[in-house]
């Protein structure tokens, strides 16, 4: 089972440091939404109606409030077995819905797969300056959690999965890849592939320059220290954060840390304008997929930021290239 989350005290972060996680919030929300309105767009958004399936909703896998998830059965049932698509919605690990994805999640459905989406308990502050104990430490382990209770939900109804594809936009996209990297071994069947877009993979503080972090100022170390800390769920120190020594702490959430040769095919998009997800780590994970070898497609949109906005052509391609994948590596065990 994933750690428990308890309430517990933090050390006073800077005021702009709130606003900054305000910010994640916002933009990470309506990153993958991309209020993609392009005509092609609409092959991939589909509205959910009774002829594609069954959908079931709020489903428990945990103890907490929001450890539920939605699950997408496809209409033909006659297949020895299927596919899952879990895709992970956006929010800045602050805010967000698995309800926000029911476009997506149709659209893997009427394709064939079973499709899930998990919801995850969000990071809040309290009362008093404490928080209610989420990071994405703890956010991580509740999905490496939920899958084999999504897997156990289907094979109740009927559907017996053998392989499957996590994916997610934003902070999604960062969970999809935590457990794409780090915990696939751990999967009840094998995971074939990830996609997701823009999110954040590791956590040099040299990257996050649109933050200031990559300054030599008592400020750009608090302020990495604050954040950073917010995001493992533990307190990280100055000197830490100076002589660099957070890094290993971080490694459990440093997506592109965990990438081996035996990691599976990735499809991935970032903008080169991205103020909210810094650009500059979405190269070190291009890296890391190049270095070992892995099968990937990496998507970077010239003119656009954390929504992806304004390259309709390449946002175009990475969905295509999702399709192609998809269809690799997924489409035989789907069948």
């Amino acid at each position: 089972m994933s750690k428990a989350v308890k309430e517990k005290k933090v050390k006073a972060v800077p005021i702009w440091m709130g606003i900054l996680v305000f910010v994640l919030a916002f933009g990470a929300g309506v990153a993958s939404k991309f209020a993609i309105q392009p005509g092609w767009a609409k092959e991939y958004s589909v509205a959910w109606n009774d002829e594609l399936g069954t959908r079931m909703v709020d489903l428990p896998y945990g103890d907490g409030e929001a450890n539920k998830f939605d699950l997408y059965l496809p209409a033909d049932s006659g297949k020895e077995s299927y596919g899952l698509v879990v895709y992970l919605h956006a929010g800045g690990f602050t805010a967000g819905d698995k309800s926000g994805d029911v476009e997506m999640l149709s659209w893997l459905c009427k394709k064939g797969y079973v499709a899930a989406g998990i919801n995850y308990t969000l990071f809040a502050e309290l009362e008093g300056g404490a928080t209610n104990g989420a990071s994405v430490l703890t956010q991580s382990e509740e999905i490496r959690d939920a899958i084999p209770k999504v897997i156990e939900a289907a094979e109740k109804e009927g559907y017996h999965i053998d392989s499957m594809t996590i994916s997610g936009g934003s902070a999604g996209h960062a969970l999809a890849m935590i457990y794409a990297y780090r915990d696939a071994g751990q999967s009840p069947v094998p995971v074939k592939m990830t996609f997701g877009a823009v999110g954040p993979s590791c956590f040099h503080r040299e990257d996050w320059d649109n933050y200031g972090f990559d300054r030599e100022t008592e400020e750009s170390y608090q302020g990495a220290a604050g954040i950073f800390s917010a995001m493992l769920g533990e307190m990280l120190s100055v000197e830490e954060i100076k002589d660099g020594s957070y890094l290993e702490k971080m490694n459990p959430i440093s997506a592109a840390e965990w990438i081996t040769p035996d990691a599976p095919p990735t499809v991935v998009a970032y903008g080169t304008y991205d103020r909210v997800q810094p650009f500059k780590a979405s190269l070190r994970l291009k890296a890391a997929l190049e270095e070992n070898g892995v099968d990937y497609r990496y998507f970077e949109l010239p003119h656009s930021g954390h929504g992806l906005q304004n390259d309709h052509a390449l946002y175009k391609q990475w969905m295509e290239a999702v399709e192609e994948y998809l269809d690799k590596y997924m489409l035989d065990e789907a069948d």
